[in-house]
């Protein structure tokens, strides 16, 4: 599977918790576009895409929710609830994201600016383009 767990550096106090994401340093791309989501209901299906060369990490500021991702011969659900750790999709996976919390924020670090035709929003049409 074409993901991996990156955890940030911490820095805390009585005062609380920082991370600092730095390019070249917490990253395995540039970074060209930020986003973030929220106000999502819990059972609610997102994503339901690939993406043909963008990279992403996902990171849950607040709350939780579960990514699903398929490779096309595999799928597998990664939890995420630690605003210190991302999650790193690399291209050519499938992800839905769903299971939010009520207080879910999740915030997206892309390797590239908006592209529509960078999207396969057509599961058969992702299967294929994958066994090229």
């Amino acid at each position: 599977m074409m993901y991996e767990l990156i955890d940030f550096k911490t820095h805390g106090d009585y005062q609380g918790s920082l991370v600092a994401l730095e390019k070249g340093e917490d990253f395995p791309f540039d970074i060209k576009r930020v986003y973030y989501i929220w106000g999502t209901k819990q059972n609610v299906v997102r994503g339901k895409h690939a993406h043909r060369k963008l990279e992403q990490v996902i990171v849950c500021t607040s709350g939780s929710c579960d990514f699903i991702l398929d490779d096309g011969k595999e799928r597998q659900t990664v939890h995420l609830d630690n605003p210190a750790q991302g999650l790193y999709i690399k291209h050519n996976i499938w992800r839905e994201f769903t299971n939010f919390s009520q207080d879910c924020v999740v915030m997206v670090l892309a390797s590239e600016h908006y592209d529509e035709a960078d999207y396969i929003r057509n599961y058969d049409e992702f299967k294929k383009e994958i066994s090229k």
